[in-house]
């Protein structure tokens, strides 16, 4: 008798490749394309054998037709995307923040609060680096400010919700930054209180409009290296959202190789000193009362 196929040995068909690929971009916008067969393959054949699956072509009716497909569904997403990150990464767009973005905001709300969001945070470290930049820039005193972070993966929702980093996390921050903001403890660098409470996270399929709406209405998104993931119709699903999800005058930050050209015209490009944002003209059509962050 033959035995069984190890999952060592199993291979993911191209046929299978298709159907999971057009799945995970129909539900999540994130898209692979066919040079990407050997590591979808490497990155899914834990959980083919995790749960007792003879192939992959089993894997994707388990996907579509089980009851627990939605959640396998998130978990081969937390598998497939990448995670990278660390504070204070692309410091050129938080210099712009600090300097220009922020002076401009405190100066002309009337309303004192502030509300940016973090689409794609990863591990949290980019909501901590934006909420650090808020607070120390002195504008926002009595104001109520709230960082807000998304993420697709559950276990970096988590991650970021603990708020506790390793040294890796910490390549480019100013050292006094790193005294003043993090409490060292045995099990790593611990987000400050007071930096904590005006963060918060939530699991989130930036494809799903609807869970999007939980958010609110922001002055500042920042959304970088999300684009380069998805393909050309979810880019302009997503961009859509985003837009509907700024205030009028508000704010969009993208990675440094993402752009809106081909996209979106709804924006109008805003040249700052260092970088490039996108905004809502201060035109659009104004906030619905349900929809205030």
């Amino acid at each position: 008798m033959t035995a069984p196929c190890s999952p060592v040995g199993m291979r993911l068909r191209p046929d299978d490749f298709r159907l999971i690929r057009d799945l995970v971009s129909g539900y999540a916008g994130v898209y692979f394309g066919d040079e990407s067969l050997q590591i979808v393959e490497r990155k899914l054949r834990e959980r083919v054998d995790a749960l007792g699956l003879a192939s992959f072509g089993e894997y994707y009716r388990f996907l579509r037709l089980s009851s627990g497909g939605g959640a396998e569904l998130d978990e081969a997403i937390d598998l497939l995307t990448t995670n990278e990150t660390y504070f204070f990464r692309e410091d050129y767009q938080l210099r712009a923040l600090r300097d220009e973005v922020l002076p401009r905001i405190a100066g002309a709300k009337s309303q004192r609060l502030l509300s940016v969001w973090s689409a794609g945070c990863s591990t949290g470290e980019e909501v901590y680096t934006l909420a650090i930049v808020i607070s120390e820039s002195g504008l926002f005193e009595g104001w109520q400010v709230r960082v807000y972070g998304s993420d697709i993966s559950r276990r970096c929702v988590a991650a970021a919700r603990r708020g506790v980093y390793g040294p890796s996390s910490f390549r480019m921050t100013p050292p006094e930054i790193r005294r003043s903001c993090f409490v060292d403890r045995s099990d790593g660098a611990h987000v400050a209180d007071r930096i904590r409470t005006i963060c918060h996270f939530g699991h989130m399929n930036l494809m799903d409009a609807e869970r999007v709406r939980i958010v609110g209405r922001v002055d500042i998104i920042f959304c970088r290296n999300v684009l380069i993931y998805f393909d050309q119709r979810s880019r302009k699903r997503l961009i859509d959202t985003l837009y509907e999800r700024l205030l009028p005058g508000g704010l969009l930050f993208l990675g440094h190789s993402e752009s809106l050209l081909n996209v979106s015209t709804a924006f109008e490009l805003v040249h700052l000193r260092e970088d490039l944002a996108y905004r809502k003209p201060l035109g659009a059509y104004a906030q619905r009362p349900e929809d205030a962050p």
